[in-house]
């Protein structure tokens, strides 16, 4: 994987950028209506700030098969998971299984996801939401795909379904993580990957994610990174972002930041202000969580 696939007018810091960040968003929502008019210059753009990879994460059977059709059209770039969120579980039918399991059979599909429980929207039932998220987890294990999981305010009854195929699971990413250091350490113990994304800025609450970071409990063997576009943008500014993580945020990164991403609309070039963000966290320098956090993505989802 190159650092870039031309060389980019720039000057000689920005080029070692260029050469030093090489990363993968794990998860990015490019079939949302948000990127319609304007997906290419979108993912130009990633590719400019080092962004080589892209999984775009679906949510609905719609939104499966629309990242199938932007995976063919961008090869190599862009992978598709497939899969149903608890938001849309109500719109489960007896059919559902089967036409997931043929879009997610296609070799450009290396995920099977974004699925599991949230009881902090409840948009749909949670006795539904459960029924739902294990046919998924059935289906990754029939498929051997990663799991690519969500999950809000409902940690027991998601590791409790986990549990059912504890013998068989195939890799575990959850996606967003947004939960307590104590939940993080029982999804760890089970062999999960933990996506961080640009609400590391706004989360110092006394088990957050912040103090995940800070602790020193999450190494970078267990760490992915994505941007959740168009959503968590990464608030450079945040008053609960600490100033030593402020000021460890380069030029370079900011201004892909600060020029094509807003709150209303995050884009993937934002992934290595995330990047920085979590190394001075960690205290691990950029270049190491950028390695660190790619390796593991083309490891767990197999990507060429």
């Amino acid at each position: 994987m190159s650092a870039t696939d031309k060389e980019p007018t720039c000057d000689s810091n920005m080029k070692r950028y260029f050469e030093n960040y090489i990363l993968v968003d794990v998860g990015a929502n490019l079939t949302n209506r948000k990127f319609s008019r304007d997906l290419e210059s979108v993912i130009a753009r990633a590719k400019d700030a080092g962004v080589q990879k892209i999984i775009v994460s679906s949510t609905s059977l719609k939104g499966s098969r629309e990242a199938l059709r932007l995976s063919r059209i961008y090869p190599g770039t862009l992978y598709a998971t497939a899969g149903v969120h608890p938001h849309e579980a109500k719109s489960w039918s007896d059919e559902s299984l089967n036409e997931l399991r043929n879009i997610a059979s296609n070799s450009e599909c290396v995920s099977i996801g974004e699925c599991g429980l949230d009881y902090n929207k409840n948009f749909s039932p949670p006795e539904v939401q459960r029924l739902v998220f294990k046919q998924q987890v059935e289906l990754a294990c029939e498929m051997h795909k990663p799991l690519f999981i969500h999950e809000r305010d409902a940690h027991e009854d998601l590791l409790a379904i986990l549990q059912e195929f504890k013998d068989v699971l195939p890799p575990l990413v959850l996606s967003s993580y947004s939960g307590s250091c104590l939940q993080a350490q029982k999804y760890l113990e089970m062999g999960m990957y933990l996506g961080l994304t640009g609400y590391i800025s706004k989360d110092n609450s006394e088990n957050g994610v912040q103090v995940l970071l800070e602790g020193g409990d999450l190494s970078l063997d267990r760490l992915l990174v994505q941007t959740d576009s168009p959503f968590m943008y990464p608030n450079a500014r945040a008053s609960k972002l600490p100033d030593r993580v402020k000021n460890s945020l380069t030029e370079r990164s900011l201004s892909f930041l600060q020029k094509y991403c807003t709150f209303q609309r995050n884009e993937p070039c934002a992934l290595p202000t995330i990047v920085e963000m979590i190394a001075a966290f960690l205290h691990k320098t950029p270049e190491d969580v950028a390695l660190s956090t790619s390796f593991n993505a083309l490891k767990v989802f197999g990507l060429s």
